[in-house]
């Protein structure tokens, strides 16, 4: 008689191309629905966010306020603002219905990993995203209002301009910070071993700084607070499996 983990397993392989997709439909409609009530309850405290998100920002020019250059610049940066704040209010529920299309093609024994992993993935996303705003937002600016002063050029950035900055490196960082998750993950459920992640090390390491290269500003400071972050998150995450299966170890030698 099959293992009930391996039946499982097998019934949900069976799952024909449509039932996949059907499954990631359903799945993604159930993120969205999260994402829109994260939106709308955005929607009703957008002042105090907007002043929260130009911290970085009035830290730095106290004398100086943003600027919209075009009717609906103000307007669109409200709201990438509350899109970026919704997600991160929301991506608890977001994050587990991802990770549960995810889990459709695991064991039952392995999916118990996926659910564990979600309020860490949610807490990680978040604090990636906060990371950047009150300890990477400032370097980076102050690196580039100097740059400015060498060069003889005033500032005078707007709000849309900013919030498009900010927002956007907000959710670089959000998702960098799932890293140890990802690996963690990929551990447990026999996808990759540990011995094979401690043998990738120069090859993360130097990737980490390529993609820091890509999806930050063209500034060093934003690139390797970028970069140093995500590869420690990786040994982070190769800490987590080296605790986990010694402790397995431990479990089926008592």
């Amino acid at each position: 008689m099959p293992e009930p983990d391996k039946k499982k397993k097998s019934d949900d392989l069976s799952m024909t191309l449509g039932d996949h997709l059907e499954e990631l439909r359903y799945r993604l409609i159930l993120a969205l629905v999260g994402l829109a009530v994260g939106v709308i309850g955005s929607l009703f405290f957008g002042k105090a966010i907007v002043a929260f998100i130009q911290k970085p920002y009035s830290s730095l020019m106290p004398d100086a306020s943003l600027v919209a250059l075009a009717p609906a610049d103000a307007f669109i940066g409200y709201m990438k603002i509350c899109l970026i704040t919704g997600l991160i209010f929301s991506c608890p529920w977001v994050f587990y219905q991802l990770w549960m299309f995810v889990a459709t093609g695991l064991y039952p024994s392995e999916r118990r990993y996926v659910k564990i992993a979600v309020p860490f993935s949610a807490v990680l996303f978040a604090g990636g995203a906060l990371f950047f705003l009150f300890v990477v937002a400032p370097l980076s600016l102050a690196f580039f209002l100097k740059f400015g002063t060498l060069i003889d050029i005033a500032p005078n950035w707007t709000f849309q301009k900013y919030v498009s900055f900010i927002t956007m490196l907000m959710l670089v960082f959000g998702l960098g910070f799932q890293t140890p998750v990802a690996i963690f993950i990929l551990n447990r459920t026999n996808l990759t071993s540990l011995q094979t992640l401690r043998n990738a090390r120069k090859y993360v390491l130097l990737g980490v700084f390529i993609i820091a290269m890509i999806a930050t500003p063209p500034d060093v400071i934003s690139q390797v607070t970028l970069a140093i972050p995500l590869y420690g998150l990786y040994e982070l995450g190769m800490l987590l499996c080296r605790v986990v299966n010694v402790k397995k170890g431990s479990e089926g030698s008592a």
